[in-house]
């Protein structure tokens, strides 16, 4: 009976804890951060262009600290800006978001959606996320208002690259585009989008919301200099570093953890300007599941890639 009470002191130590780690990871989730990635793309001679990377945006309306962060990026003045998905985590968000938004949808854009864009979120154990996938998606819960995001999207001119193509010419480079329905629900239709990339365009971009193997192999076999993608969360609960950045555990697709976020090579073991690789950017998003709205050692983020004249 003596040891009762050490019991009771190591349960209550570890209680403590554990709500000392949920409320840091609460609060990490709010920590909006702007990352600033340099990415050696234009041809010789090219003006450097400002490319604001948005995914993973999950907004509800009563967020309205991530709502008025969103609201200053446009004082960033950015010359492009490609949303790859998941905007959405609420039947009344459109219209937040797309005030949030109203800055940005005055700039050139493209984007893509994600399956929170198409489909209502549901409370996940977090930990289920560490599990192999099954491949079952939650697509038995009511559908969410993505036409309507889509004519906010439209209606601003951004390029819709759902399974399709697109160009535009932005400070005098002229970019070509190709992009994917998301992967995570299978929507991809990756032999419409096939084939070797614009070689007359001064810089092709390929774009998706998951950032699954299969699609980055084939856009790099097909020449897209570079593949901008979400969906990962960066791992959203990851193991703290001495480098600061935590080291993801997880992606919620076959992607390797190594690459939850950042700028990376595709294959990851290809030098640049190696035939049949890529740029490969993953954003960490700026969002959570609506029930789960948590990160540890991955604070939400949006990039400012600067794309300049590779050497």
């Amino acid at each position: 009976m003596r040891s009762l009470p050490l019991v009771r002191r190591t349960l209550g130590l570890g209680a403590l804890a554990g709500a000392g780690l949920a409320a840091y990871a609460a609060w990490e989730a709010r920590q909006y951060t702007l990352r600033h990635v340099t990415v050696p793309l234009l041809p010789p001679g090219h003006a450097p262009l400002r490319v604001l990377h948005l995914s993973d945006i999950h907004m509800a309306p009563d967020q309205r600290a991530k709502q008025e962060w969103l609201r200053g990026l446009a004082a960033l003045e950015p010359d492009l800006v490609i949303d790859t998905g998941d905007n959405l985590a609420h039947m009344r968000a459109v219209p937040v978001v797309a005030d949030a938004l109203a800055g940005l949808l005055e700039v050139p854009g493209a984007y893509v959606l994600g399956s929170n864009d198409y489909y209502a979120p549901g409370f996940r154990n977090p930990f289920g996320y560490l599990l192999p996938d099954t491949g079952k998606r939650n697509t038995s819960v009511p559908q969410l208002p993505w036409p309507e995001l889509k004519e906010h999207f439209d209606k601003a001119g951004w390029l819709d690259l759902t399974n399709g193509f697109g160009t535009l010419t932005v400070r005098g480079t002229t970019i070509a585009f190709a992009g994917v329905d998301d992967p995570h629900l299978a929507y991809d239709d990756l032999e419409r989008v096939a084939g070797q990339a614009d070689p007359t365009a001064d810089l092709r971009l390929a774009v998706a919301h998951a950032p699954y193997l299969r699609v980055l192999d084939q856009f790099a076999a097909d020449g897209y200099d570079a593949i901008i993608a979400g969906h990962t969360h960066g791992g959203q609960v990851c193991l703290p570093t001495i480098a600061g950045r935590g080291r993801a555990l997880t992606t919620n697709c076959d992607l390797e953890p190594a690459r939850a976020r950042g700028l990376h090579r595709h294959p990851a073991d290809s030098a640049p300007g190696a035939p049949g690789s890529a740029w490969l950017h993953v954003s960490a998003g700026l969002g959570t599941n609506p029930y789960v709205r948590l990160r540890v050692a991955c604070r939400p983020e949006a990039t400012l890639l600067t794309l300049v004249p590779a050497a």
